[in-house]
């Protein structure tokens, strides 16, 4: 066998495999409106074959001695990879305190370190990297170490985690990743009463971000 049908073969088989993963992970990534991250990832995947396609032709004009197949695998098998990472999403082992029922807001804040341990109001803390790549279920347990995932509410059958905005103090926001501990096992939703970040959250850990086009402005005094 030539080095070339080697190349195609080897990268023919990763390129499969990868894009087979690529479609399992999409299942579990959120949507957006009425669609499904199944769907819009799948597009994403279209547009990728066809953009490979068009540069594995060019780079067939320069290097002539490689397949068509076998750049194309190659560049596949890489644009591929770069998906992935792009999907990429951390599972958080999320700690809360024994009994603790309600809402759970994770804060975009300007820690160098996660906490996870969120206090008696239900808060915790995030870096930038984390909080914009997680989507996926966390694992969540009490203190004494009860896991709580049959009590976990998502935000909605396809994102788990609901995404909001509290404002403001200085007219700036809070921006935080939040779901729900049920009182009962396995409840599709339950009525918590909203809470104001503005007054719980640590000001000196949480980011403040500028307000977009659609905030409210509730000014909140601080100390």
């Amino acid at each position: 066998m030539t080095t070339d049908k080697k190349l195609t073969l080897t990268f023919g088989i990763i390129s499969f495999l990868l894009l087979i993963t690529l479609l399992l992970k999409l299942t579990g990534v959120p949507g957006g409106m009425i669609l499904s991250g199944l769907f819009l990832g799948g597009m994403m995947i279209v547009g990728i074959i066809l953009g490979c396609l068009i540069l594995s032709e060019l780079l067939r004009l320069i290097i002539k001695r490689t397949s068509f197949l076998t750049i194309l695998f190659i560049t596949t098998s890489i644009s591929f990879l770069a998906f992935h990472y792009q999907l990429y999403s951390p599972t958080l082992k999320i700690k809360v305190p024994n009994g603790y029922k309600g809402e759970v807001n994770l804060v975009l804040s300007n820690v160098d370190d996660n906490i996870l341990i969120v206090d008696s109001n239900g808060t915790g803390y995030l870096d930038e990297w984390t909080f914009n790549k997680t989507y996926s279920r966390p694992i969540v347990e009490q203190i004494d170490g009860k896991n709580l995932d049959e009590y976990l509410i998502g935000f909605s059958p396809s994102a788990f985690f609901g995404k909001g905005k509290s404002c403001c103090v200085a007219k700036r926001e809070i921006q935080s990743l939040s779901f729900k501990i049920g009182t009962q096992p396995h409840l599709k939703d339950e009525y918590f009463q909203s809470k104001s970040l503005t007054e719980i959250v640590d000001k000196n850990l949480a980011i403040f971000t500028e307000l977009d086009q659609y905030s409210t402005v509730s000014e909140t005094s601080t100390k």
